[in-house]
């Protein structure tokens, strides 16, 4: 299994040294979220203070952003880190499109799909001269001249990453992405009876496989050196869970487990703006179907228990002062309980 580590995007000052501790911690990859900063500038940083991680937008917002704008920011960051990164996007839900970015709202399954194939047909043009002529449903390419055009890389191209939560994502995820970035507000039995089994058959029906095929997230981690530290990262936890569990898009992982009147409570409360109050909604037995947590020493067997079998990647946060040789061992255990996938297509 891979591990990532989340760069500290609200400091640029502290993402190299960050990138590069997760480097020689071990680290598979360093990601980059977008939640109240840009994703992309951080990940300069860790890109020329690293030479092995993989780097990922863990994830961009696409609507907002033309394919264009997002294609000249992956090409920099691919060429800076030498074939390292990888693009990842979400579509968000349409109340953030329509009121927090003033984006339409559009069929956004099919619309990112076609994003993805919009990228593809740019990266081509870059690096192998093909003509520039996407004519899709949602947006059209078909101008691009040598004063714009950056020099090909002699790379692999780039590749993509989806967020998916809902079936039509996750089909889109199989057939235009090389990765489905799973929402946190997952649980096992919901990627083990919807998710794994719908990418499964909509992979085969595009002569792809789950050994080329990434799958992160899926899920929380909630750790520490003792149980005190594990009980704070899991109060953490009980608030996301809440806020999501609060979102109607999300809330077929509740009815999966019979707890659909939790989601309806939420989403009530969160229109009346109680948001400090929702997390002590969650009974602990909801919070454990979400959460592997442990403390250090018992992370790996816990992570093994909730992602095995079922997710090539999963993301650990450790807190400040843990000793080089703790994080280097419980990343190299968790490295070692076995994931199907093995590598991008290039």
């Amino acid at each position: 299994m891979r591990v990532s580590i989340g760069l500290p995007v609200e400091d640029w000052r502290k993402c190299g040294d960050a990138a590069r501790q997760a480097e020689e911690d071990g680290a598979d990859a360093v990601t980059a979220s977008e939640l109240k900063h840009d994703p992309f500038t951080p990940l300069a940083f860790a890109a020329v203070a690293t030479q092995r991680v993989s780097l990922a937008t863990s994830v961009a917002i696409a609507f907002p952003r033309s394919p264009m704008i997002v294609a000249n920011q992956a090409w920099d960051l691919h060429s800076h880190s030498r074939g390292r990164f990888v693009v990842g996007l979400g579509s968000q839900v349409k109340a953030h499109n329509e009121r927090r970015f003033s984006t339409p709202w559009v069929a956004p399954a099919a619309r990112l799909g076609e994003y993805c194939d919009a990228l593809r047909a740019i990266f081509r043009c870059w690096e192998h001269g093909e003509k520039l002529n996407f004519q899709g449903k949602y947006y059209k390419f078909t101008l691009m001249t040598p004063e714009f055009s950056p020099p090909p890389q002699k790379l692999p191209l780039p590749p993509i990453a989806m967020a998916a939560v809902g079936p039509l994502m996750l089909k889109m995820a199989a057939r235009h992405a090389d990765s489905a970035r799973l929402h946190s507000f997952a649980t096992r039995e919901y990627l083990e009876q919807v998710v794994r089994p719908m990418l499964a058959d909509e992979l085969a029906a595009c002569g792809k496989s789950f050994e080329n095929f990434e799958i992160t997230g899926g899920g929380f981690v909630a750790t520490g050196p003792d149980k005190a530290a594990v009980k704070a990262a899991a109060e953490k936890v009980r608030y996301r869970v809440a806020f999501y569990g609060s979102t109607p898009a999300y809330r077929g992982v509740f009815d999966l487990h019979g707890v659909s009147d939790l989601g309806l409570r939420l989403t009530e409360m969160s229109k009346a703006g109680k948001w400090s109050e929702m997390a002590a909604q969650v009974p602990d037995d909801v919070l454990d179907l979400f959460v592997a947590r442990a403390t250090y020493d018992e992370l790996p067997g816990a992570i093994e228990k909730r992602y095995g079998g079922i997710v090539d990647t999963v993301s650990i946060d450790f807190t400040p002062g843990t000793p080089a040789a703790v994080r280097r061992d419980l990343i190299a255990a968790v490295q070692r309980i076995p994931s199907t996938f093995k590598g991008f297509r290039t």
